[in-house]
């Protein structure tokens, strides 16, 4: 058959494929078995949408296909524009007023399948990486990102939405768009921040990733609770083939704003680098500081060590917390403790409001296996926390992959006790997530450490067994280990632990920077399947 030509159609029925994939893998089907199935339905629909339907023999066309019971609603969904077939599963809040025994649902209205309407505000057909965030007062937000079509696609939208709840979680009044765009645009990893000294103030940050290669980092805020919420606006640009990503906001005691994020370089040599910056805010974000460098993210990515399997991780989405006394702590994946062979969890801190940051130290007490995504969170007594996930319980069996959850505590950033919450569990029963070629494993971008007194509660995913729900979410507040801060600085001191992180040489090879670049290039095909190619690639 000769090849039809290349048409905005064409890219829109490629585009719908792409989305459909992700619903189904959330469902238990495998990316083989999803391309096996439904490859020889692409180009049946796409030899009849541009007009080359004769060269395949009657009796075997598109609509002979779709006349057979069982396809119709499929294919309505998929190739054309109507809405009325699959959707994506709801974003979920989930309240516990019991220290998390038990816990209610609730769903603000981002997407159709939640309630979404265009009356609402709500009317997308998928809404994704949810957050939240609580004022003093008690008051509630949640921000996702919500499109409908492909990213960058012809045809696609994407939107950030904002709602809010005044009972608690309970229910949510109806979503706020900070910001819509069409295909030229693609916005993602949006975070939310409820000022805790202020509750008339709340920010939202993300990346804005357009069509002509830049990446900025935008930012709205609301000065009256989140009933009103100011014009979105660029508030970092590091300027074309470069872009930001994983922004979050937290505020210092004093009121100062810190926004961390990843920054991505795209060199006119064709390597790929990322660098861990914050900016700064001393207004409440209406003006922006110069970026300050925390570290470069020397991340070479998480792969199955049996079988090369990719693990979507958080290569490029690291986290921070601010300490009661104003301190702040940066956690993000990074192979230097190893020499470039496997990531680890690296910690920097800051004691002048980020200004300037100390030499990172290994978090992670095993250097034998890859560490990741972590998250970092301060209790009010000043202990640190840090759950990752390793690889510590697995076998040589090519079948699985054992994981487990780890969480590691320090009273100075640098001296680290650590206890297990989860697993292992078997993360290769995990949905795939990607495209083309850069599937991966995948529990999620982000995880969650929060404190109740003195107990750390972890919020984490984790893979169930079950082929219909392949992950679920837990909380884990019985197994965090309870000692005091005082007491574990009492324990350190007595035993001479050391007092600073040794400064760890890095010898960046050509084989070394590669493998960072190739890494980091494969995790934005994750992130944003519709991107452009960037130098260096493939």
């Amino acid at each position: 058959m000769s090849q039809a030509p290349s048409t905005p159609r064409t890219q829109d029925i490629v585009a719908r494929l792409w989305a459909l994939c992700h619903v189904l893998r959330d469902d238990g089907i495998t990316y083989h078995e999803y391309v096996t199935e439904l490859t020889y339905l692409l180009f049946l629909k796409m030899a009849q949408e541009t007009g080359m339907e004769k060269e395949i023999p009657e009796g075997w066309r598109w609509p002979d296909l779709a006349g057979k019971d069982g396809l119709v609603s499929y294919s309505r969904w998929l190739f054309n524009n109507d809405s009325n077939g699959p959707q994506a599963s709801p974003l979920t809040v989930e309240l516990s007023n019991d220290g998390g025994q038990s816990w209610s649902r609730s769903a603000p209205a981002f997407s159709r399948c939640a309630g979404g309407t265009a009356g609402n505000g709500g009317d997308f057909e998928r809404s994704s990486d949810p957050w939240l965030s609580v004022s003093p007062d008690g008051t509630a937000y949640a921000i996702a990102i919500a499109f409908n079509g492909a990213s960058l696609m012809p045809g696609s939208e994407s939107a950030v939405l904002v709602s809010r709840s005044t009972d608690g979680g309970a229910s949510w009044g109806p979503p706020t768009t900070l910001i819509r765009e069409g295909s030229t645009a693609f916005h993602d990893k949006e975070s939310i921040t409820a000022d805790p000294i202020d509750s008339h103030f709340v920010y939202a940050v993300w990346d804005r990733i357009s069509v002509d290669n830049f990446g900025p980092t935008w930012f709205a805020r609301s000065t009256d609770g989140g009933a009103t919420w100011e014009a979105a606006r660029s508030i970092f640009d590091p300027g074309v083939n470069s872009q930001t990503i994983g922004n979050i906001i937290v505020v210092l005691p004093n009121g100062t704003l810190v926004d961390a994020f990843t920054r991505i370089d795209a060199a006119a040599n064709g390597s790929t680098s990322a660098y861990f910056d914050v900016i700064r805010s001393t207004d409440n974000g209406l003006t922006w500081s110069a970026p300050i460098r925390i570290s470069s993210e020397l991340s070479v990515g998480t792969v199955d060590p049996e079988t090369g399997m990719r693990v979507r991780d958080a290569t490029i989405t690291p986290s921070i917390a601010v300490g009661p006394g104003g301190s702040l702590f940066a956690a993000w994946q990074d192979s230097r403790f190893s020499g470039g062979v496997r990531d680890g969890i690296a910690m920097s801190r800051s004691d002048d409001g980020g200004l300037t940051w100390s030499t990172p130290a290994r978090v992670n007490a095993s250097t034998a296996v890859a560490a990741f995504v972590p998250a970092v969170h301060v209790r009010s007594d000043g202990m640190i926390g840090v759950t990752y996930y390793d690889f510590r319980g697995n076998t040589s069996d090519r079948n699985t992959l054992f994981t487990s959850l780890w969480l590691a505590r320090s009273t100075d950033a640098v001296n680290w006790q650590e206890s297990q919450v989860a697993g292992p569990f078997d993360l290769a029963t995990a949905p795939l997530s990607g495209a083309g070629n850069t599937n991966g494993y995948f529990l999620g971008d982000y995880m969650g450490l929060a404190s109740i007194g003195n107990v750390f509660v972890p919020f984490y995913a984790r893979t169930t067994g079950a082929n219909g729900n392949r992950t679920d979410i837990f909380a884990a507040p019985a197994v965090s280990v309870t000692t005091s801060a005082a007491a574990m600085a009492s324990e350190l001191r007595a035993q001479n632990a050391p007092k600073s992180a040794e400064p760890v040489v890095v010898r960046m090879t050509p084989e070394y920077r590669l493998r960072i670049a190739r890494n980091i290039e494969a995790n934005m095909k994750i992130h944003v399947p519709g991107e452009p190619i960037r130098a260096g690639e493939d």
